[in-house]
């Protein structure tokens, strides 16, 4: 018999925009032992199925468990020929009702959700008031005790540029330097709530809850302000406040070249906002 030529299959590289509640899942990355419920694991299983075959995803940012995610950004490659419109609705079928793909698109195979990126901002909602709320309980910070927004803002606008986080970053952080550069950070209050914007080219383990645990204590007028700043120039974890909760957290949007033309993600964390 002649040979019979076979086309090898043409490997492509599909991103996508995903949103889930933080509450439902110890953290993004996939856990072997134990056994946990992760993002990462719920949206590779779907995705496997979707394409009958094994899918492993790269992510624009590990979340930890309790954090949420609205403008979370993934890639994976895949030989499977499939519409983007079945990368959506298909894997969505399979997900739990806690986890959303937004949108899918093809990228060049020069994307890579996380080396890609300039930036990634997260959003740290905080309901100020005496009585705590039933219907958002999963996703803000309850503080009782009265809070200075304008104080909170005044003290981030120091944590502004390229610095060395030592005091803001998590005691288990594996990354290899201190220094994140903090591109924008505001504190506005709508009515109770307090929310914290803060946008930087990347984020050591735990740095917008300990950011956010330092703006509180300011905020009560337990500090000044400018403590922000003199936490910054000692360079010393053990001299700052306790890690904010991580149910206040989102991560919202991140940034990508215009070349790639990716959606923005969604500009929001709570409805309204």
């Amino acid at each position: 018999m002649p040979d019979v030529a076979v086309a090898a299959a043409t490997t492509q590289r599909i991103a996508l925009g995903v949103e889930y509640d933080g509450s439902a899942f110890s953290g993004w990355q996939a856990q072997l032992s134990p056994r946990l419920a992760t993002v990462q694991e719920s949206l590779e299983t779907a995705l496997s199925a979707i394409a009958a075959q094994p899918i492993k995803v790269s992510c624009a940012g590990r979340t930890d468990a309790g954090v949420h995610g609205s403008g979370q950004v993934v890639h994976f490659d895949t030989t499977a020929e499939r519409p983007l419109k079945a990368w959506v609705a298909g894997t969505n079928s399979i997900l739990s009702r806690h986890c959303s793909v937004r949108w899918a698109q093809a990228v060049p195979d020069d994307f890579h959700a996380r080396f890609s990126a300039l930036s990634r901002r997260y959003r740290y909602c905080i309901y100020n008031a005496r009585v705590r709320p039933a219907l958002l309980a999963s996703f803000v910070t309850v503080h009782h005790a009265p809070l200075d927004a304008a104080a909170m803002h005044a003290a981030g606008q120091y944590l502004l540029g390229e610095h060395d986080f030592t005091s803001y970053r998590g005691a288990a952080c594996q990354s290899s330097t201190p220094m994140r550069k903090v591109l924008a950070l505001s504190v506005m209050r709508h009515g109770a709530y307090i929310l914290i914007d803060i946008e930087a080219n990347a984020f050591l383990l735990h740095m917008v809850r300990n950011i956010t645990g330092v703006l509180m204590q300011i905020g009560e007028g337990r500090q000044p302000p400018a403590w922000a700043r003199e936490l910054l120039q000692i360079r010393d974890r053990t001299q700052a406040a306790v890690t904010a909760p991580p149910n206040g957290l989102c991560l919202y949007q991140v940034r990508y070249p215009g070349r790639f033309g990716l959606p923005d993600g969604p500009d929001y964390f709570l409805p309204g906002f």
